[in-house]
């Protein structure tokens, strides 16, 4: 890693590659898989616990000063991490399996994504779909890549929100704005796909024009809401607070309201908020 903080573009390209390998070794359906509640009640599998520790060995292989901090490590082990990466110590941030619930019943929409965070403040993300073999990357500053192609929502028509298409995970919403987008929609339809990390990349490669989610967590959107930036798009949270990726992210779950651009944005806030 250079002086600045940026990965050179060889440890980009082994970084990439470590998360295909691992993906092809683990990933492949098989099926229904066995999985367990964990104490949030979210969905764990052997699958889940084998990625990370995949990539948690290569990656302290490759970057043996950084820091680690993975989505199956205990409430205690991800406070440390996180106080190091404030610190100032690199930490890579990773969901081994995002979109376990899918996975486990062979439903082929789910992701690994990794984020590189010095100081709370991501740098590079890597989110990668291995049922469509789609890599989606971006370096902060420089931009974001499909598969190696520019994403750049610059280029893509400008649609009202009452033409767009929306991702919406209507469980984890308030009840009001739940209600309300389900039975008088603003936009022309709606999808959900059960990955958070790939629904910012949608919203980055413009399959989608608006997001709503009601908590994700860190190793969620870390490299998601870094590839939507860096593709042009931009992004809030349910109150209305604009992300600025020069401001250091928050370990806490939060709410994420995305768009292609600031003003379908605005626009999308300000429907959201008239029911929250």
């Amino acid at each position: 890693m250079t002086q600045d903080h940026t990965l050179s573009a060889p440890d980009q390209h082994a970084l990439i590659d470590l998360v295909r390998r691992a993906a092809a070794e683990h990933l492949a359906i098989k099926g229904t898989q066995a999985a367990d509640r964990k104490a949030d009640g979210s969905w764990i599998t052997a699958t889940d616990e084998a990625m990370q520790t995949a990539l948690q060995d290569g990656l302290a292989e490759r970057f043996p000063s950084h820091g680690f901090l993975g989505e199956e490590m205990t409430v205690a082990e991800q406070e440390d991490a996180w106080r190091e990466c404030l610190d100032g110590r690199p930490t890579w941030v990773v969901d081994p399996l995002d979109g376990t619930s899918n996975f486990r019943l062979g439903f082929p929409v789910f992701s690994v994504t990794v984020a590189l965070l010095i100081g709370g403040k991501t740098r590079f993300g890597v989110v990668y779909d291995p049922s469509r073999d789609e890599c989606f990357h971006a370096v902060r500053g420089e931009g974001a890549w499909l598969n190696g192609e520019a994403l750049s929502l610059a280029n893509e028509p400008k649609q009202p929100l009452k033409s767009c298409l929306a991702t919406v995970d209507f469980k984890r919403l308030p009840r009001t704005v739940a209600a309300h987008l389900a039975c008088d929609p603003p936009y022309a339809s709606q999808r959900s796909i059960g990955s958070v990390a790939l629904d910012w990349c949608w919203v980055a490669a413009h399959r989608a024009q608006v997001y709503v989610h009601g908590k994700q967590k860190l190793w969620d959107y870390a490299a998601g809401q870094l590839i939507l930036h860096e593709a042009g798009g931009a992004s809030a949270d349910l109150d209305g607070e604009i992300d600025y990726l020069d401001r250091p992210l928050e370990p806490l779950p939060r709410s994420a309201v995305a768009a292609t651009h600031v003003e379908l944005l605005e626009d999308w806030l300000e429907e959201l908020r008239t029911e929250n």
